[in-house]
């Protein structure tokens, strides 16, 4: 019995130190995999010095990752089950490295195509984030249990907060000289990724040790059973996913533009931009805390209050650092709470996996639009209030999608 006991005791720390291994490496993940994004919205007029480009055409490479992701989503969750969830994540983390140094090569001069490896770079970095956005809420499904809430909160903390970190430090980086010229804005766009290369090899290490991480097959001969595109939670939960994706994608791209038209300076302008996603981490960790409580039920719809009043602050006291603060609140709970659901409303991993494919591809099929509707709106009026209402109706619509991913039901569920 006794040696049993050291047995079990012994099972009990190995479990927790790779669960402890395992978080600190999705935690390295996370703070890798925003920044990758990030530092793009307040290095547009450099961009747009450099190349030549209009700041409406760069601005659309934002876009480009989300239709990556709309694309891509639904083939991730397709992947895993055939090679194993984390042998595909090995691939994407490695593609999203290679990604990144493309992005930032000497750009290739070609007719009609004077930044090929910049636009190329940021495809391949989309098609890899895609993968690692669909296949993480699984990992947490599968590893972490009753956890899900709490180490969900934690990695959408980091990614809000070294996205936020990315945002206020790439202006500074791209302007520090040596030789007497400034880095600019590619070395600025790597150094903000620069522990990528080990987030990747610790993955690698826990991917030697678990194995490829190919889920339980079902049974032979039996039929695959019902797909969640067909599914009304399902389309609930993508549709909630793709609402505030689009206003976070939509500040994101366009706070450091709007904040020098108000005169603040091009550093200035990306620290905005840092305290938009700042806030998001209070908020992201606050959220476990607010789905213990009577208003869990309620907390979807709620989320998106303070972004309301953000904007209308913005129409009617323009300028205000505030506002970035309080839509920020809002876009970082809502991106921990549509994570949550996709692991909260799946019965098991598999189903989580393959939810997160299919809300991913829906809800980013839909935000790779308002970051472009937002900036045509601005050029067709010449100001910013005709784009901030637009906003205002993609929270409207947070709002009502809240009220029915709220209710206790479950994907797949007859």
């Amino acid at each position: 019995m006794g040696d049993d006991a050291r047995t079990v005791a012994e099972e009990r720390t190995e479990r927790r130190v790779s669960l402890g291994f395992l978080l600190l490496t999705l935690c390295l993940i996370a703070v890798n995999m925003r920044a990758t994004i990030t530092g793009i919205g307040p290095l547009l007029e450099q961009l747009t010095a450099d190349t030549g480009a209009h700041l409406a055409t760069l601005s659309a490479l934002t876009s480009v990752p989300l239709v990556a992701w709309a694309l891509c989503s639904p083939l991730a969750h397709t992947a895993a089950q055939r090679w194993g969830l984390n042998r595909v994540l090995t691939v994407s983390l490695v593609l999203l490295t290679a990604g990144t140094v493309i992005r930032s090569l000497p750009f290739v001069s070609a007719e009609g195509w004077p930044v090929a490896t910049l636009w190329i770079g940021t495809a391949l970095i989309g098609v890899a984030l895609a993968a690692a956005n669909v296949l993480l809420p699984a990992v947490v499904k599968q590893s972490f249990g009753t956890r899900v809430p709490l180490v969900t909160a934690i990695y959408t903390a980091l990614l809000a907060g070294c996205g936020a970190l990315a945002s206020g430090l790439v202006v500074p980086i791209s302007h520090v000289e040596t030789g007497g010229s400034p880095w600019g804005w590619r070395i600025a766009l790597i150094a903000v990724c620069a522990t990528l290369p080990v987030a990747a090899a610790l993955w690698m290490i826990h991917h030697r040790r678990a194995g490829h991480g190919r889920g339980e097959s079902r049974a032979a001969g039996s039929s695959r059973g019902p797909s969640v595109w067909g599914d009304s939670v399902a389309w609930q939960v993508g549709a909630y996913f793709g609402v505030q994706a689009s206003l976070f994608y939509v500040l994101l791209t366009w706070i450091a533009p709007m904040a020098i038209s108000y005169g603040r300076g091009e550093a200035q302008a990306g620290v905005d931009t840092m305290m938009f996603q700042l806030t998001g981490v209070i908020s992201s960790l606050a959220l476990p805390v607010a789905l213990r409580g009577r208003l869990e039920r309620w907390v979807p719809a709620l989320l998106p209050a303070l972004a309301l009043v953000a904007v209308a602050g913005m129409i009617l006291v323009p300028g205000g650092i505030l506002w970035w603060g309080l839509a920020g609140l809002t876009s970082g709970s809502s991106l921990a709470m549509s994570l949550t659901l996709m692991a909260s409303r799946a019965r098991d991993h598999h189903t989580a996996s393959a939810l997160s494919g299919m809300g991913q591809s829906v809800g980013y099929a839909f935000a790779a639009f308002p970051p472009i509707v937002f900036g045509l709106l601005h050029t067709a009026v010449g100001g910013w209030v005709a784009p901030l209402a637009f906003s205002g109706l993609l929270l409207v619509a947070q709002v009502l999608l809240g009220l029915l991913v709220g209710r206790d039901r479950y994907v797949l569920d007859r």
